[in-house]
């Protein structure tokens, strides 16, 4: 039973870590649902994340002329995510199309998930996106279909062609967005008194989607910042210039990481559209006090290395994607640094690689790589942990972008 669940969720939410496989198949409920039956009504306010097990359901929404259509979902799909997220009500009702087995996930189930596991945030936000498109589709072409249907298909063509002449300009488009990414990267790290960096980026395609970066806020307060845009190639690449350009200027004004992570948020509501947003992690260090104040907006952990006694502690603070959703949540966190203490914050390319048979990195292996070599220096740290990468895919292509920023007190 157990394993049928497990199935099935990585089915629709990807591959899942043997935490998030813990709490979710102890936590999860089995519903049956005859067919015919109705699972939850339209406008209906219920914090259900629901996980197709068997069956089929079918989605419809009260439209002008009368109940519309919208989709059917099946096996190894998953609907209801925007009620959990967003508290928002139900969009759809959604129908039993045969005998239905579904996989019932509370929202404090998800929360706690999506704490630990940026991958399933991303999994579900991309769904939120594809569900939108498609209500919005339906919407818009009924409206259109009665009020003038004849300009939407000039439009329609005008588009095609548009798209045709993009694709002409795809090749100098990737020439260009790598030209804007590698520009947003730094090519050195600012000398600072009592810390050391080191860092590496490799994009899984021609263009990547990850920034990190460090900044001189003041004369004893500097920035570290590891961020992750949605998507990748051009978009992402243009996306994450305009948050760096955020970042730059939002923290001259307070050494706040949350004052900035809101800041940024709200200008990225207005400045871009709902289908891109960006995790991130972002912390101020007073150099006199080694003080760090630090959020995690839906960013993967990053790994303190505590000399001290020699072990290691995932930064584990609640926080959620900036960009995305209008209420940001985010909380702030601090730690004081140690000669020897090290931070290892990193894109989720580093847990995620994979190896000939599906195995992940993960997060235990990179604290064990930190635990290995803390001795070394920062450049030499994340030079290190890259080739244990490397050696641990075997030949396996590079999933997704592979970032990492190494901050040591020396």
């Amino acid at each position: 039973m157990v394993s049928n669940i497990r199935s099935t969720l990585e089915n629709a939410l990807g591959k899942l870590t043997p935490e998030v496989v813990d709490i979710l198949t102890k936590q999860v409920v089995v519903r049956t649902h005859e067919a015919g039956s109705i699972v939850c009504y339209e406008g209906e306010t219920e914090a259900i994340f629901y996980v197709i097990q068997e069956g089929q359901v079918a989605f419809t929404k009260k439209m002008i002329g009368g109940d519309q259509l919208l989709g059917i979902k099946a096996h190894g799909e998953f609907f209801g995510e925007l009620a959990v997220l967003d508290h928002a009500p139900r969009a759809a009702t959604v129908h039993a199309i045969s005998e239905c087995v579904l996989i019932e996930i509370e929202e404090e189930t998800l929360e706690n998930v999506l704490d630990i596991s940026p991958s399933v945030g991303r999994t579900i936000m991309r769904g939120i996106i594809r569900s939108v498109r498609d209500t919005d589709r339906i919407t818009i072409a009924e409206l259109q279909l009665k009020n003038n249907e004849l300009a939407r298909t000039l439009e329609n063509l005008k588009a095609a062609q548009e798209e045709l002449l993009r694709r002409e300009r795809l090749e100098r488009d990737l020439e260009i967005a790598a030209q804007v990414h590698k520009s947003i990267l730094p090519t050195s790290f600012p000398e600072v008194p009592g810390f050391a960096f080191g860092a590496m980026s490799r994009p899984a395609r021609e263009v990547g989607g990850d920034l990190y970066d460090v900044m001189e806020i003041s004369d004893n307060h500097i920035g570290i910042v590891m961020a992750d845009a949605s998507g990748k190639s051009v978009q992402a690449a243009i996306y994450m210039a305009v948050v760096r350009a955020l970042f730059l200027s939002e923290t001259d004004l307070t050494t706040s990481p949350m004052e900035v992570a809101h800041r940024i948020h709200k200008l990225l509501l207005r400045a871009t559209t709902s289908e891109m947003f960006v995790t991130a992690f972002y912390a101020t260090i007073n150099l006199e006090t080694r003080y760090m104040r630090y959020i995690r907006g839906g960013h993967d952990r990053p790994v303190f290395f505590k000399a001290t006694d020699r072990t290691t502690e995932l930064l584990n603070i609640p926080g959620r994607f900036l960009g995305m959703l209008p209420n940001l949540i985010v909380e702030e966190a601090s730690l004081t640094f140690e000669i020897g203490d090290i931070l290892v914050s990193y894109s989720d390319g580093v847990t995620d690689a994979t190896r000939p048979g599906g195995e992940m990195y993960g997060i235990e292996r990179l604290e064990e790589i930190i635990l290995e070599n803390y001795y070394l220096s920062a450049e030499e740290l994340a030079r290190v942990i890259t080739q244990d990468i490397d050696d641990f895919r075997e030949g396996e292509e590079q999933p997704d972008d592979l970032t990492m920023l190494v901050v040591k007190a020396v």
